[in-house]
């Protein structure tokens, strides 16, 4: 087998120590160090010293990034490749063996590296997964509010669409501090909710105990102290953004996308698109498109397999939110394949169509442009007519077509 890469090493890191072999066309060589930053640079300088040129390790959680931002400015060729891609010869599993399998498959080039954006672009990421992990956070309280007022029999939420709204939240406000009486808290409803007050009052009159306002009480300090957090947040997000203004501007045009949304597609993806050749790539790398699993000419699953579910969730929750938008292009795309393939398999076809735009917009540089709600008719004119004649004719009428 040809040997691409002469002198490399293969890394089998783990918490506490992290396993190197570095095979040439000299010999070979193993060795073990501690995880600590002072051994890590000790590794460092023996790669250097081997004249080390490329370096492949397992994506193992996290343990893997100490020693990737030591060796990334080596200026060697490093990789971080999908466990699941490299697994041992079954009845040789030892950290040695996993070590010195992985130079070897690195060494004849059987191997490929995970995207790994450089530092500023890491950064940038792990701001926006953790603000993304507080709004969950903030959604879980709020579920647990809602499970404290079911406990009470308090139907707030079969009245009003959001318990946290400036209505909702004054009502709990009042509801931790002791006030019972439906009428006041009725009271306190404000905007089109007022005209509900009837309902208001059935709705907020219930049995609440004192554990259930200390409860409320907690969980309403929780949700400030969330929302403090996630504003601290948007702020330190905005100011790394701004270099990107323009490039938000049209990835936030798309049907469905908002601000925060754009800014999490963009820390996933990048401005620079050019690593993916092209948007089907990069729509495989997100697994928003069929898997492939067919033999014997039978297709036997389609199933999506797992990607960057960071970014695969983000674009499934937009592809929610354009599903509900009028005379949009991805409106019409949902609706016409969720009434064949159901909801879920249409949300995911316009998460795949959504990247595929956004691609584009990256490659490009233009604007998006809105294809609008008629578009699939438009397509096919004289299909679309003969199937609303078909349709009405199978109702037992006659149709006579006449231009407009």
């Amino acid at each position: 087998m040809e040997i691409l890469y002469p002198r490399c090493c293969g890394l089998d890191v783990h918490q506490k120590t992290v396993v190197a072999c570095i095979i040439a066309l000299d010999g070979k060589e193993i060795r073990t160090f501690k995880t600590m930053t002072n051994d890590i640079l000790q590794l460092a300088d023996w790669l250097v010293a081997k004249q080390v040129t490329h370096v492949a390790m397992e994506s193992t959680g996290v343990y893997w990034r100490p020693i990737y931002n030591v060796l990334e400015s080596l200026g060697l060729t490093l990789m971080v490749i999908n466990a699941q891609y490299i697994k041992a010869v079954p009845g040789r599993k030892t950290d040695v063996k996993d070590a010195e399998w992985i130079a070897n498959l690195l060494r004849h080039g059987l191997v490929r590296g995970s995207f790994i954006p450089d530092r500023p672009k890491r950064e940038l990421r792990e701001l926006v997964r953790y603000r993304r992990t507080l709004i969950r956070q903030r959604a879980q309280v709020i579920n647990r509010i809602q499970k404290v007022l079911e406990g009470a029999n308090i139907k707030l939420s079969s009245v009003a669409s959001n318990v946290m709204g400036a209505s909702g939240r004054a009502m709990l406000e009042a509801i931790s501090k002791g006030v019972e009486d439906p009428q006041v808290l009725a009271g306190y409803a404000k905007g089109r909710l007022r005209e509900k007050r009837p309902e208001l009052e059935e709705a907020l009159k219930g049995l609440v105990g004192p554990h259930q306002r200390t409860l409320l009480q907690s969980q309403l300090r929780l949700i400030d102290f969330l929302d403090a957090e996630i504003s601290r947040m948007d702020e330190e997000i905005a100011e790394r953004m701004r270099p990107f203004k323009e490039v938000l501007k049209r990835i936030d045009g798309i049907p469905g996308m908002g601000r925060r949304t754009a800014e999490d597609v963009l820390a996933e993806i990048g401005k620079d698109v050019d690593r993916f050749p092209t948007a089907a790539q990069l729509a495989s790398w997100a697994k928003l498109c069929p898997g492939n699993n067919e033999s014997a000419g039978k297709r036997k699953t389609g199933k999506t397999g797992h990607g960057n579910t960071w970014l695969r969730n983000t674009l499934v929750e937009a592809a929610w939110g354009a599903s509900r938008t009028r005379d949009t292009y991805l409106a019409a795309q949902y609706h016409r394949l969720a009434a064949r393939r159901g909801a879920k398999r249409a949300i995911l076809a316009v998460a795949h169509t959504i990247i595929i735009i956004v691609y584009s917009l990256l490659k490009t540089g233009e604007e998006y442009r809105e294809l609008g709600a008629n578009y699939f008719d438009e397509r096919n004119r004289l299909a679309t007519v003969r199937r609303a004649v078909r349709r009405i004719e199978g109702l037992g009428y006659q149709v006579e077509l006449q231009p407009a």
